[in-house]
């Protein structure tokens, strides 16, 4: 079968809140280690773009407020490592799983992952970093309340899904509140140490 390839990939989950520069992380990851870096936002606005007909679909479910099915989320995913897995010497999957069932869903139709990196920044630093953000990006969604709730959201959904992983062993927690380079320094060694 088609994930029969991936069997052997490193997959890392990356989980991170709001303004806990987990974007950078893993463009950092990617430049470092050459994984391939799976937003599943990015995967969705991709498919939408394109015209296909499951991106028509995906519109207009996105178009009424709806969360797209999780089984689309996760072909999607499965569709764009498949087509890596020759290449890629690992996989980041950014921002997946957002709840345990995810999680679960993902390892019966693809493999279990090899690590989540949790990216955790305090709430203090995500609500300044995001304002920050806010002056110069004009992003609606960057203002004190509205990040408060996305915050509250995340954590929310979040705490499950690290609790759930910290079980088996595979989270390893970084300390996001320095400088990007001092939080790169903690992801190269726990990569490092996949090898």
């Amino acid at each position: 079968s088609p994930t029969e390839k991936l069997k052997n990939s490193k997959i890392i989950f990356v989980v991170g809140g709001p303004g806990s520069g987990k974007g950078t992380q893993c463009e950092r990851i990617v430049q470092k280690y050459g994984y391939t870096h799976l937003s599943t936002g990015d995967l969705l606005r991709a498919e939408v773009n394109s015209g296909s007909e499951r991106g028509k679909k995906l519109s207009a479910i996105m178009e009424k407020g709806k969360l797209v099915p999780l089984d689309t989320v996760l072909d999607m995913l499965r569709d764009a490592m498949v087509a890596k897995a020759d290449v890629s010497k690992g996989f980041l999957i950014d921002g997946y799983p957002r709840e345990v069932k995810q999680g679960e869903e993902f390892e019966k139709k693809i493999t279990p992952p090899t690590l989540l990196l949790y990216v955790d920044a305090g709430k203090d630093t995500m609500v300044k970093r995001l304002l920050k953000r806010g002056e110069t990006s004009g992003r609606v969604d960057d203002n004190e309340e509205t990040i408060k709730k996305r915050l509250d959201t995340y954590y929310k959904a979040t705490e499950p899904v690290i609790t759930f992983y910290e079980k088996r062993g595979i989270v390893r927690k970084l300390n996001a509140e320095g400088s990007v380079d001092d939080v790169f320094v903690q992801v190269c060694t726990h990569l490092d140490a996949l090898k």
